[in-house]
């Protein structure tokens, strides 16, 4: 059976603050969300915001909010929902195209893959997942593996890939 025939589809606010191409649509974007969503049936919230930057946005964000003078790839904000308020938002994920690229040129990797992967990555940390500890790490990267698969990605995490 075709994968994408099963597939989920998030909701996804698309915000551009970069001059990139290529980019992925929201189409595209709303697909990566959706597979994360499909692998958690009992998740409702579906909606997020995928937002474009320059390094220095990235970086100002992982500066402030994670401790790091760095740009980094993708950045996830959860969203936290105020007492009695229920909304179906996700969060926010903020991705540098430039780094994504970069990474994917260093690595060997379609830029496509690539993007593909950082926002199945950051929809997980959306939802809960981290990798800190060895442990979780593992099982967040397992199932990454998984659900890239799903799109015929190889395996991110291999040296070849």
């Amino acid at each position: 059976m075709n994968a994408d025939a099963e597939l989920r589809s998030g909701q996804v606010d698309l915000q551009l603050a970069v001059a990139f191409e290529p980019l992925p649509d929201e189409e595209d974007l709303a697909r990566w969300v959706g597979l994360v969503l499909m692998a958690h049936p009992a998740e409702t919230r579906d909606e997020l915001t995928v937002r474009f930057v320059e390094e220095a946005e990235s970086r100002e964000l992982n500066r402030d909010y994670r401790g790091k003078d760095a740009s980094t790839n993708v950045l996830s904000f959860p969203f936290e929902a105020p007492p009695g308020i229920d909304l179906p938002l996700l969060g926010d994920l903020v991705i540098s195209p430039h780094v994504v690229e970069r990474e994917a040129l260093e690595q060997g990797k379609p830029l496509a893959h690539h993007f593909a992967h950082m926002v199945i990555h950051g929809t997980l940390h959306l939802l809960g997942y981290d990798h800190i500890e060895d442990d979780e790490a593992e099982r967040m990267e397992t199932l990454e593996r998984e659900l890239l698969a799903r799109l015929s990605i190889p395996d991110p995490y291999r040296d070849d890939a």
